[in-house]
């Protein structure tokens, strides 16, 4: 998958830019402060229809103007399609081929985006929440069933904690009611365990690998922890023997809501014992573990972004990382200094200056 071509209509600081890429490396250069990941960010949100940057849409718009659009000429498996997200009076339309796409799923599914940026690091030393938000973006754009499965459980979740409150002031509510909602919760949550599953399992393969190459040391592994490690029977006895505990909670203490995934790194915790260059290169290791599991199942090769990757990495890691990619794989990257990059790198990359959100090629 690449990028042809991209539009920036009233985006952030671009009022009107139209941008063609290099099928292989993008470098986009320049201090801090002129819009350099402006142009990333579009990227990304027009894959994912939201920002890496913010949850509040509209302050991708520009300041004074009602309404943004992204477009892209993406050429995928030798064919061109025209991709839009328009942001208009806190509203998203999605298009392809000037058709709308009413269905998220049926959108995000069609682009894979991969990013690294420096809030990644939270990652690894935040909450399983993050780590949990990190599943859902990756497999979302690998298999559209994941979206609707993962819509129904936290609907049906949602609705069962309201329940359990009912019933925690209420006795008498018939428990039959609850009984059908936690069969729901456990059949779309089995479907989303397997599939997270099966992402790890893949990941796991290569992210050791991947890791020892870049950076030289160190053993580096991950684990799935999921209350949905058990048969159904299982599940549905464990929601039964915390009802008491949910009741006085409000909430369901047990289900794959409280999925995480541990990154080990010569046996020991990463969270708890790695430094926080350790944390980086395992996220990167991961994200590039990526790129051959995205092949396999969509196939075709994913975008990849790294922001500021230069404040992230010195120059050999950041040359062994590009030397590892596929030329197969199109890369875009933030930089403030191209004095990172081998000469080599440099030649055969597209060099974007960026200045007060003006492009010099």
């Amino acid at each position: 998958m690449k990028i042809d071509s991209l539009k920036l209509l009233n985006f952030r600081s671009y009022s009107s830019i139209i941008l063609n890429f290099n099928p292989n490396i993008n470098i986009i250069y320049g201090l801090n402060g002129h819009g350099k990941t402006n142009i990333v960010e579009a990227i990304y949100a027009l894959s994912l229809t939201k920002s890496f940057r913010t949850n509040n849409d509209s302050l991708m718009i520009m300041r004074g103007k009602n309404v943004s659009k992204i477009e892209a000429n993406i050429n995928c498996k030798n064919e061109i399609n025209n991709y839009q997200l328009i942001l208009q009076n806190h509203e998203k339309k999605l298009k392809i081929n000037d058709i709308k796409v009413n269905k998220l799923s049926d959108y995000i599914s069609n682009m894979f985006m991969i990013l690294f940026n420096p809030d990644d690091l939270r990652i690894i030393k935040d909450s399983p929440a993050l780590r949990r938000k990190l599943l859902n973006i990756e497999l979302s754009q690998l298999d559209k069933n994941y979206v609707l499965y993962l819509n129904g459980y936290n609907k049906i979740l949602k609705q069962r904690n309201i329940y359990l409150k009912e019933m925690n002031i209420n006795g008498n509510l018939s428990k039959n009611y609850l009984n059908i909602m936690t069969e729901k919760l456990v059949d779309y949550g089995l479907k989303i365990f397997e599939l997270r599953k099966k992402f790890l399992d893949n990941i796991k393969e290569s992210i050791g690998e991947n890791y020892y190459k870049i950076f030289g040391s160190g053993k580096l592994s991950i684990s799935y922890i999921s209350d949905y490690s058990l048969s159904k029977k299982e599940i549905l006895s464990k929601y039964n023997s915390n009802l008491k505990k949910d009741m006085f909670l409000g909430k369901t203490s047990f289900g794959i809501h409280r999925d995480d995934i541990n990154f080990m790194l010569d046996d020991f915790l990463l969270k708890e014992c790695g430094s926080e260059g350790q944390q980086k290169n395992a996220i990167i290791a991961f994200k590039l573990s990526e790129v051959e599991i995205v092949n396999k199942i969509k196939g075709y090769y994913p975008i990849l972004i790294f922001d500021d990757l230069s404040s992230e990495l010195d120059k050999n890691k950041i040359n062994n990382i590009l030397g590892m990619l596929s030329k197969k794989v199109q890369t875009f990257i933030t930089t403030t200094n191209i004095d990172y990059f081998s000469d080599e790198m440099l030649s055969v990359a597209k060099l974007i200056k960026v200045v007060d959100s003006q492009v010099e090629v």
